[in-house]
């Protein structure tokens, strides 16, 4: 635990993601790693030197899921949530019928997350995405796009006033999985009818097969983003910075 928030403290540090009196909005989904992302940040908010609020949004996409377990979990760790009731689901499958429904998906809950944020009067959105993801959206948006790109560490979103921030970019997927299992976090099972059947998804299996050839492939990959470095990418100091797996 202590080796894993050491890591958050020093993506957060590395990008000035959190600065005095920050009023935070972790976005919590149910999934594996948000569900870390409220832990660690709710344990590094007892010892980090720039004092910090958290609270939990999980948006309610109108599927039929419970969401008691998190209710609970944010009880334990003495973090208000907040659940927003939504129809992103119904609409997008059963009124609009999408045939590729994720990129809508994905922002009618940005939106409804970064509204959340504004009316409760928070700055910053944390966001759950590890060094796995980034690792992916680069391929993807070499493979699908083109473009050498990848969503940054600390996006400034001008036009509402937040600030996104990603602290657990120093932390591979598996040891995510490891610690959710470990510390048993109620994780909810995902009721999208198109999970698993994206194209994300066989991003995920080429980067697992490229890994099982080139052992250090995404180790290559993340420290290229950083070198070049891509926008916002370059860390504050020394630009190799160890991970999990070092």
């Amino acid at each position: 635990m202590q080796k894993l928030i050491g890591l958050v403290r020093r993506c957060v540090e590395d990008y000035n993601m959190i600065a005095p009196g920050d009023k935070i909005g972790v976005g919590v989904s149910g999934g594996k790693d948000s569900l870390a992302l409220l832990v660690f940040l709710a344990e590094l908010r007892k010892y980090n030197h720039n004092p910090f609020e958290i609270e939990a949004i999980t948006i309610d996409m109108g599927l039929g899921m419970d969401y008691t377990g998190i209710e609970n979990l944010c009880k334990e760790l003495d973090v208000p949530f907040h659940l927003i009731k939504t129809e992103i689901g119904p609409i997008i499958f059963d009124h609009r019928k999408e045939k590729n429904p994720c990129s809508m998906c994905s922002k009618m809950r940005r939106g409804a997350l970064n509204q959340a944020i504004l009316d409760n009067g928070m700055n910053k959105l944390a966001l759950g995405h590890h060094y796995d993801d980034a690792v992916e959206t680069f391929v993807m948006s070499l493979i699908y796009e083109g473009r050498i790109s990848c969503f940054q560490p600390v996006t400034d979103l001008d036009r509402t006033g937040i600030i996104q921030i990603r602290p657990m970019l120093y932390i591979h997927e598996k040891t995510v999985d490891s610690f959710v299992t470990r510390r048993e976090l109620p994780v909810l099972e995902n009721r999208c009818p198109v999970d698993k059947h994206t194209k994300r998804e066989e991003i995920k299996k080429l980067v697992y097969d490229l890994t099982a050839t080139y052992p250090d492939f995404k180790e290559r990959v993340f420290g290229a983003m950083q070198r070049l470095p891509l926008p916002e990418w370059g860390p504050q100091g020394r630009y190799k910075r160890p991970t999990d797996q070092e």
